[in-house]
């Protein structure tokens, strides 16, 4: 076919094994394949997928390739196809006895995206994708047509199977074509889902308007279709119209554009940004973001730069037409019914994390913000039918939050007196919301560290004695007797289930801080389970966070490190902490045995700690509440097949 012969005539020796370089080896991946993937659940399965889409991607976006085809297979096997330039087969300078395909798919940080040579922009970056799907597959099969030639690897759990095999002439074919089934060792019974996979191949092909993908399920679910070519010239903004679903919008058609960084920033700096937003009063507003087509569910720095963009051009029109409320308005305004899409390709980006949530590159916001800019203005100045609509919607919004929040200051003066119970609520001094901190923690003991360690202004804590009430299945006459539940509403200003309004909560953060053990960990679990079943759009409005203690401190003369786990602690050992004598090892047994300035340092000053935020699964929320009730519902049989399923990856209890 013609597509199949895009580019046959180039060079390929820019992209052969010289470009791949090796790092370290493969070996960690099973035994800890969260930390590579993010877990071994359904969310972490579909990562194998995006894994190696997202090479074939790559091969696009760099212009090698312009048909990708995805199939999901009747043994629930994945086969990922690409006309780009196929994986390297000749022998690697480094191990001159294995292909550079064998190299890159059973090593660790191989891969040809180091150096920016191979690729301009890519999704993966670290070299371990490919790898570590096939580590984490008990079988996968290679084969890549290159200078007319039909090569194939087979392999099984990152070991190969023989050596790379020439199989035939390909005089009309060229690419990578890769077919691996999951360990079910590792994933245990779950499955690839063919409406989850669709999804992710749609939002592919509207990331980037030159690639068609091709899709096909064996797997019929009922709802999705078994067959479907995916190509949207249109990009960005045909996506959003899509997910916007026929919403009524304050602009006829959504700001969007595509900039290329290096016509406006020179020559040397690689990369673009492409973005479609519009403002709807019919729904809440939501930003995808991705970086490399790459999804950043956590945003990053593409988001604030974007964002800021957004927020510096609203309020520059609003100071051109005399609207003095303008200056008034937040990002948060803006988000608020904004529908955003942004996505970025930038050269050796930088993520937090292996599995890519959030980009890290501080030249991004730069570069997208001063891109979004100049369009915007020159959008809103030959839209003022659009701008004056989103202007005064605007406005409105801004007015709202600050009678919301004048509301919220008198509120919590009142709220207060009530509260003053001996050994509850500790209150912070802020009169507003914004920026506050509410933390849960069990016992006084806890309590009492916490209380030297917080910030008096923004942070207060509200000690709970002992197992909050199980919710699930609990009559609402337990409930709404229960006194612990009784003081974390009255703490929080909300009623419960119908009657919560996340408007009322009288903090922006809310941080369960358990302690690093099995009684914290039910603890925590039992909370979650109370905010997700009662409080639920305090979740989805993303309030609700984990903190993260140490369990370890490691001392070395005056060198302090704080380790989360068995594993960081054993790996700062084997490298030293730099300072003077032998290196005494604490084991923190509750936050309790912390001295404040341990827990500051670690777990409550925002400028050190780290935060986990509590999210549920956008394309799957029905996976959340199944998963609720699994483990903390009634039957004891549900639970017990749970672990049954998952008990082969616990490699150490805490007891």
């Amino acid at each position: 076919m013609a597509d199949d012969l895009l580019r046959e005539n180039e060079p390929e020796t820019a992209y052969d094994a010289s470009s791949i370089e090796v790092l370290e080896g493969l070996e960690p991946v099973r035994k800890r394949p969260g930390m590579y993937i993010g877990g071994t659940d359904e969310r972490a399965l579909h990562h194998l997928v995006a894994e190696v889409l997202d090479n074939s991607m790559d091969e696009a976006v760099a212009g090698h390739a312009n048909r990708l085809e995805v199939e999901l297979n009747e043994d629930y096997s994945v086969t990922i196809r690409d006309n780009g330039r196929g994986i390297p087969v000749d022998p690697h300078p480094k191990f001159p006895d294995k292909s550079a395909l064998e190299v890159i798919l059973c090593t660790l940080h191989a891969g040809g995206k180091f150096s920016g040579k191979a690729y301009q922009t890519s999704g993966g970056l670290h070299g371990v994708g490919a790898s570590v799907v096939n580590a984490l597959s008990d079988y996968m099969r290679v084969e890549v047509a290159r200078n007319k030639e039909l090569y194939m690897q087979q392999f099984s759990r990152g070991i190969p199977d023989g050596p790379i095999e020439k199989i035939g002439a390909a005089p009309n074919r060229r690419g990578t074509m890769v077919t691996f089934h999951a360990d079910e060792q590792i994933f245990g019974h779950h499955r690839f889902k063919p409406k989850r996979m669709i999804t992710m191949v749609r939002s592919k092909a509207y990331l980037f308007s030159g690639v068609e993908i091709r899709w096909k399920s064996a797997i019929d679910d009922g709802e999705t279709p078994t067959e479907a070519v995916f190509h949207f010239p249109g990009g960005l903004a045909d996506y959003l119209n899509e997910r916007m679903n026929g919403s009524t919008a304050y602009a006829d058609t959504p700001f969007a554009g595509k900039v290329q960084f290096a016509e406006k920033f020179g020559a040397d700096t690689a990369g673009s940004v492409e973005w479609a937003i519009n403002w709807t009063p019919s729904r809440d507003g939501f930003i995808q973001s991705y970086c490399n087509t790459v999804p950043t569910p956590e945003g990053g720095t593409h988001e604030a730069g974007f964002w800021a963009a957004i927020l510096k051009g609203i309020r520059a029109y609003g100071e051109l037409v005399n609207n003095r409320k303008a200056s008034q308005i937040t990002r948060d305004d803006i988000m608020n019914g904004g529908c955003a899409l942004v996505s970025c390709f930038i050269r050796e980006p930088e993520f937090v994390g292996q599995t890519k949530d959030r980009l890290a590159t501080t030249e991004a916001q730069r570069l997208v913000e001063n891109s979004v800019r100049d369009h915007f203005d020159n959008w809103l100045a030959g839209n003022t039918k659009a701008a004056g609509a989103i202007l005064d919607y605007l406005v409105l919004k801004s007015e709202e939050r600050l009678r919301r929040r004048q509301e919220k200051e008198t509120a919590r003066k009142s709220a207060t007196k009530k509260l003053r119970l001996p050994g509850k609520l500790t209150d912070c001094s802020a009169t507003n919301r914004e920026g506050t901190e509410l933390f849960i923690v069990e016992g006084d003991s806890a309590g009492g560290s916490a209380k030297m360690a917080r910030d008096r202004k923004t942070q207060a804590l509200l000690p709970l004695r002992g197992k909050i009430l199980n919710v699930l299945g609990a009559a609402s006459s337990k409930i709404g007797t229960n006194a612990e539940i009784n003081d974390l509403c009255q703490a929080l200003g909300v009623g419960i289930g119908t009657k919560f309004n996340v408007d009322d909560l009288r903090y922006d953060k809310i941080i369960i801080m358990t302690d690093a053990d099995v009684d914290g960990a039910h603890i925590a679990a039992l909370l979650m389970t109370f905010f997700f079943t009662q409080m639920r759009p305090m979740i989805d409005k993303g309030h609700l966070y984990l903190a993260c203690p140490p369990l370890f401190r490691l001392t070395q003369g005056a060198k302090r490190v704080y380790c989360t786990d068995e594993l960081e602690k054993e790996a700062a050992l084997a490298k030293g902490l730099g300072g003077k004598g032998r290196i005494d090892v604490s084991r923190f047994k509750g936050l309790g045995e912390m001295d404040a300035k341990d827990l500051k340092d670690t777990t409550m000053n925002p400028e050190t700690r780290k935060l986990i935020r509590v999210s549920i699964d956008e394309d799957e929320p029905g996976e959340t509440s199944d998963l609720v009730e699994r483990l903390m519902g009634k039957k004891p049989e549900m639970r017990f097949q749970y672990i049954q399923e998952n008990a082969q990856f616990v490699e150490e209890l805490d007891v």
